[in-house]
C-alpha cells in the first residue's frame, strides 16, 4: 500500500543509492519535473513552499534541489532585468560568417564585448549568431564595424519579441508540433 504522506530525506536517500545505472534519471521524476516547474514560474519561492507544491518534505525538496544543481540540472537561479531600464534600447542579432584564421581571434574578441548578451555556434554558413544590445543605433553600428575585421556581419533589428522568455516543458514531451499535425488532418 502506498502512501500519500510526502517523502522524507531518508527515502529520498534510497532512491538516490538506487538510481546509480540509471544516472540521473529519478531527479527527472515526477516530484523533479514538478520542482523545475515550480522554480520556474517563482525561483525565489522558499523551499517550505516549493516542498508543499510539489508534496516532498521540506529537507527532501532541499536536498533534490542540492542534487539537481550538482547533477547540471540547474545552474542558478537568476533575477531578470529590463534592458531598456538600463538604457539598452536597441536589441539586434548579428550572423558572423568568417574564415578560419579568423575564427578563434573572433571567439576571443567576443568574450570581450559587454553588447553580447548571448552567442551561439552554429552550423551551416555562419559561425556564429550573436544577440547584442546597444544604447543607441550609432552604437550598434559601431560594434558592427568592430567586427569587420574578422568576418562578415549581417544584422537584424529586432522590432518586438511576442515571446520573449518561454518556460522549459517539465513534461519531457514537446507535443505541440504533434497536435498540429493531428488538428491538421481533421
Amino acid at each position: 500500500m502506498q502512501s500519500n504522506l510526502p517523502i522524507d530525506s531518508l527515502q529520498l536517500s534510497s532512491m538516490a543509492m538506487d538510481f546509480t545505472s540509471e544516472g540521473q534519471s529519478y531527479l527527472m521524476d515526477s516530484f523533479g519535473r514538478s520542482l523545475l516547474k515550480e522554480l520556474q514560474d517563482n525561483a525565489r519561492i522558499s523551499v517550505a513552499e516549493l516542498a508543499r507544491r510539489i508534496g516532498l518534505s521540506a529537507t527532501a525538496t532541499a536536498e533534490r534541489m542540492k542534487q539537481m544543481e550538482e547533477a547540471g540540472i540547474i545552474h542558478g537561479y537568476s533575477v531578470e532585468i529590463d534592458r531598456e531600464a538600463l538604457g539598452l534600447d536597441i536589441l539586434a542579432y548579428i550572423r558572423m560568417s568568417c574564415d578560419g584564421p579568423h575564427y578563434y581571434k573572433l571567439m576571443e574578441f567576443i568574450q570581450t564585448l559587454e553588447e553580447v548578451r548571448e552567442c551561439h555556434h552554429l552550423t551551416g554558413g555562419d559561425a556564429f549568431l550573436l544577440k547584442v544590445t546597444t544604447g543607441t543605433l550609432a552604437d550598434l553600428e559601431a560594434l558592427i564595424e568592430a567586427l569587420l575585421p574578422f568576418g562578415n556581419p549581417v544584422t537584424s533589428l529586432v522590432l518586438s519579441s511576442p515571446i520573449e522568455r518561454r518556460k522549459y516543458a517539465t513534461t519531457g514531451k514537446l507535443i505541440t508540433t504533434a497536435r498540429k499535425r493531428i488538428v491538421k488532418h481533421r
